[in-house]
């Protein structure tokens, strides 16, 4: 019994990890010319299909895009629906979390899933959907 529960957090760990390293390669791809603040999101859809994402700036900030958003928004215009995990990856020494519309997407979208935060520095933690946005506002008030 304790090498199948030690076995289930290893393989969790390494699925993190890779979400990681997507979100890390996604952020690459960022189009941050203004702010500089690049960043990358990788969201795991519960068929175990990863969706990428970047931030990409346009000069009226207003119209700038998040990496979480668009890692979602590829994911849903690909059929997909169910996701399990989502991961936020930028080069700041403190961890960053989704802004507040992004919150909004995630629970939308996603619901309560783990949100692992990374850095460039190899730092990471992670946090419940529910613990970021306590009392989302979400269809159960329409």
């Amino acid at each position: 019994m304790f090498f199948a529960l030690f076995q289930t957090n290893e393989t969790r760990m390494s699925d993190n990890d890779k979400l990681i390293a997507a979100a890390r390669t996604a952020r690459e791809n960022a189009h941050a010319p203004y702010s500089n603040f690049r960043v990358g999101a990788a969201l795991r859809a519960k068929s175990g299909q990863i969706y990428t994402g970047c931030n990409v700036e346009n000069s009226t900030y207003g119209l700038t895009v998040c990496a979480e958003r668009v890692a979602i928004f590829k994911a849903i215009s690909e059929g997909e629906r169910g996701f399990d995990a989502i991961a936020v990856v930028t080069d700041t020494e403190q961890l960053t979390p989704p802004c507040g519309a992004c919150r909004q997407i995630i629970w939308e979208f996603c619901g309560n899933v783990p949100v692992i935060l990374g850095n460039l520095k190899g730092a990471s933690e992670t946090h419940q959907m529910a613990e970021l946005f306590p009392q989302p506002f979400d269809s159960s008030f329409l």
